[in-house]
């Protein structure tokens, strides 16, 4: 997994709301949609500008930060 997130912060892009990587799709997209029951694959199909690789590393990474906050 690389060190970096796929993720740009402009002021000139989406407010400077956290985006994908090269993509006008805000990370918080993402989020909601799994939060409301939607797959990955669903996800990713309604925004095919965003990379699977970029997404499923930004879930991994979430994934640690949670499970490092746990056992803080």
């Amino acid at each position: 997994m690389q060190n970096k997130l796929p993720i740009e912060v402009d002021p000139e892009i989406m407010s400077g709301a956290p985006v994908f990587r090269g993509t006008r799709v805000p990370v918080e997209i993402l989020f909601n949609y799994l939060m409301d029951g939607v797959s990955l694959d669903e996800f990713l199909r309604c925004f095919p500008m965003v990379k699977a690789e970029d997404a499923r590393q930004l879930l991994e990474h979430s994934k640690q930060e949670a499970l490092h906050e746990v056992a803080a």
